[in-house]
């Protein structure tokens, strides 16, 4: 059991290294600052509570995401930035994350964004290149022309993730309480915690906190011509 934990680790490793050589439009800029119009308008947030199972809980708003100023790339940092804080959660590394995704005010400018190489980049952080586990991810409020993106997503993700998906359509409230605690729930999602705007502007808060050590971990990993772009 102890060797087979050293060399999925060594795996996650190497395939993370390799992301991000292959992916830099992602990945070698980890400032917070470089896309903190996207974060300052509450399109992430962190729940301030566990489930009970441990798992942090993360929610994205997609009609918070102007597709005319930030690319899919550049929301995806995002989830790269986040990933990068809580892996640092002994708890998180054990318990794992569930991901909301709010896809209220999803439009074909959106879809327009994602393509097959983002989805397959997508999908290799989600399974074997981050060393955190994905519990469950929960879609709400997709419309009808959101399901063309799913089409493509779904091929790449591994089996054991698919059967994690859960679509709760627009009439979320009871059944996204039937996966999570009330009481962490923001109202807005059918819980009696702090409201989704607090949520992102907290976690927001400690993403900016985050600069400097997002900073060098771009650099240690390899963004170097980042510092060009800072001054």
């Amino acid at each position: 059991m102890f060797i087979a934990d050293i060399q999925m680790h060594s795996d996650l490793l190497i395939n993370y290294h390799k992301l991000r050589q292959e992916c830099p439009e992602i990945t070698a800029d980890l400032r917070p600052s470089s896309i903190s119009g996207l974060l300052q308008n509450n399109y992430h947030g962190v729940l301030r509570s566990r489930d009970d199972a441990g798992s942090r809980v993360l929610i994205y708003r997609i009609g918070q995401w102007n597709p005319k100023e930030f690319t899919a790339y550049e929301v995806f940092r995002v989830s790269l930035i986040t990933s990068e804080l809580i892996v640092q959660e002994w708890e998180t590394q054990r318990n794992g994350l569930k991901a909301i995704f709010d896809l209220q005010d999803w439009c074909f400018a959106h879809a327009l964004q994602i393509n097959p190489s983002l989805a397959k980049k997508i999908s290799s952080v989600l399974t074997d290149s981050f060393p955190l586990k994905v519990r469950g991810i929960h879609l709400i409020n997709e419309p009808i022309f959101f399901r063309p993106v799913f089409a493509m997503i779904r091929p790449f993700l591994p089996d054991k993730i698919k059967q994690r998906i859960h679509m709760h359509g627009s009439s979320y409230a009871q059944s996204l309480c039937d996966y999570f605690p009330k009481a962490i729930l923001p109202p807005e999602y059918g819980g009696t915690g702090p409201s989704i705007d607090e949520v992102c502007q907290d976690w927001t808060e400690y993403i900016m906190q985050s600069e400097d050590y997002l900073y060098r971990l771009s650099l240690d990993l390899g963004g170097g011509d980042i510092e060009s772009s800072k001054s």
